[in-house]
């Protein structure tokens, strides 16, 4: 009697396993995804490369347009005599920012972008929505939009505040 106990459970096993096998939430291995419709990859151009440098010269860096050179093109109004020194990693991170009277956030990192620093804006309008880079010069911040230009400087004026204005004249700071 334990032998058709034992058979009639085996046989329920294997008849269960194979209903597993035969269920419809498996699909066939052989089905294959919908291609993707092409899309346009741009212009290819050719030319010819410049000759090989001497072993150990180092090429002229490429001009690029969408790198920013960091270089003021409006004169910073200067910081009070006794405004604190700023360093560069004391200025990395967020900034709650006020820009004539709205606040938005600004982010100041060491990633490089051009000759100054990666930073860029959330909120932000005018001015201050365009900036992307900014540097250290002297006691002052200065920020820098996507082509160099400079759109805002800013000077400590105590423990985790600095103000200043921006190009076109509108008072900036910022807190954290």
């Amino acid at each position: 009697m334990t032998f058709s106990k034992s058979a009639i459970l085996a046989l329920m096993v294997c008849s269960t396993a194979l209903a597993g096998c035969q269920s419809s939430r498996m699909q066939s291995m052989d089905s294959q995804p919908e291609p993707l419709p092409a899309a346009p990859s741009g212009t290819v151009t050719g030319g010819q490369l410049p000759p090989p440098s001497a072993p150990g010269a180092f090429p002229e860096a490429p001009q690029n347009p969408q790198v920013a050179a960091a270089s003021p093109t409006a004169p910073a109004a200067a910081p009070p005599a006794n405004a604190p020194d700023v360093t560069k990693n004391g200025m990395l991170g967020s900034w709650n920012t006020s820009v004539g009277g709205s606040s938005c956030q600004v982010f100041l990192s060491l990633t490089k972008f051009g000759n100054a620093s990666r930073g860029g804006s959330r909120g932000c309008a005018g001015d201050m929505q365009k900036m992307r880079s900014w540097d250290v010069q002297g006691k002052q911040v200065v920020m820098f939009d996507e082509s160099g230009n400079q759109i805002a400087s800013v000077y400590s004026s105590g423990a985790n505040r600095f103000d200043g204005q921006t190009t076109s004249g509108q008072s900036i700071s910022l807190s954290r």
